[in-house]
């Protein structure tokens, strides 16, 4: 009669088990069951417990029966187990999908090219179409030494430039450039004339209010050659500007010194006044003729080769260009500023 009974119990334990587990919609839910039935207190163990009673031969019965439904039971529960961590990465995965079908989103602002290297990039186009070419490259050294800033462009030692109040000096007594001519000098060290060029490029002096920084930018062009004359500069800065600024611009040539130029010459432009037909003259850039003691420094017979040579600020004629009052908007990061150039 107790074997009976118990294998009514076992019976009823598994059916009530197998119906339990598959009910089970959770992770949490199954391992819940699984202390129930076969935790140190639960319903298999107890089972198992119970057989202490019977005799050796109804103990080696039902004992391996118990253990067979033990193992069936825990199979189940490894299954199910196995099928909740599926749906549980399903339901993750789906959670997480993307639909492709739908219009990607877009940065409604877009970079662009900064003011100041717009107006590099159009000014080296223009420059091209009239035989020059660019350097930038290995000359172009934003630590100079005194000989190659100043120097060898025939700046004497007690010029008003090589001031520390003008020039950024270093400990070892190199400087930040205060010009791109430097990058002249060097090639025409190392090429022969005919020597047609333009160096753009940073330069550094010390000076920093609504129309100047102490960083700015500038484009120099230089040209060697047999046949240069200072009516050959003008016309070549008359068709660059106008070209640059859209129209037939007007010029204006002042008398200058520069030590590396003689005859010198500062360029002014008209340009028109708000809401009159009045103008105002706008210095743009300085030029001359240049001087015989810079051909001399650099190997260049000056009864053969002459030369001309101009240059300007970038940031200046980007400022007239765009309308731009403050220089220093090129360099405060605003992006509502810079929005205007995208």
């Amino acid at each position: 009669m107790v074997d009976q009974a118990f294998e009514s119990e076992i019976g009823i334990v598994v059916s009530d088990v197998k119906l339990q587990i598959e009910s089970c919609n959770s992770l949490e839910e199954l391992d819940s069951l699984r202390l129930k039935y076969f935790g140190k207190s639960g319903a298999i163990t107890s089972l198992l417990k119970s057989m202490s009673c019977m005799d050796d031969v109804s103990k080696a019965r039902f004992g391996s029966n118990i253990n067979q439904v033990k193992a069936a039971l825990q199979s189940s529960l490894k299954a199910k187990n196995i099928a909740l961590q599926e749906k549980i990465e399903s339901e993750k995965l789906m959670a997480d999908s993307v639909d492709i079908g739908l219009p990607g989103r877009h940065n409604s602002f877009l970079g662009s090219i900064h003011p100041v290297m717009r107006t590099q990039i159009e000014l080296e186009s223009i420059f091209k179409k009239f035989g020059f070419s660019v350097e930038s490259g290995d000359y172009n050294c934003e630590v100079e030494t005194n000989y190659y800033n100043f120097s060898a462009l025939n700046i004497g030692d007690y010029h008003p430039a090589r001031a520390m109040h003008d020039t950024f000096y270093l400990k070892n007594g190199d400087l930040l450039r205060t010009h791109t001519s430097p990058v002249q000098i060097r090639i025409l060290q190392e090429k022969k004339p005919p020597v047609r060029i333009v160096t753009p490029g940073k330069v550094y002096r010390c000076d920093s209010d609504q129309t100047h920084t102490p960083m700015f930018h500038q484009i120099e062009g230089l040209v060697i050659d047999k046949d240069c004359n200072f009516s050959k500069l003008k016309w070549l800065l008359h068709t660059v500007l106008s070209e640059f600024f859209g129209s037939n611009v007007k010029l204006r040539f002042r008398s200058s010194y520069f030590p590396f130029t003689e005859p010198s010459a500062e360029v002014d432009i008209a340009w028109p006044v708000d809401n009159s037909k009045d103008h105002k003259w706008l210095e743009v850039l300085g030029c001359g003729m240049v001087h015989p003691n810079v051909l001399k420094n650099c190997d260049i017979d000056s009864s053969i080769y002459r030369g001309y040579a101009f240059g300007g600020g970038l940031d200046r004629l980007a400022m007239l260009k765009y309308n731009i009052t403050d220089l220093r908007s090129f360099f405060s990061g605003n992006i509502g500023f810079l929005k205007q150039f995208s």
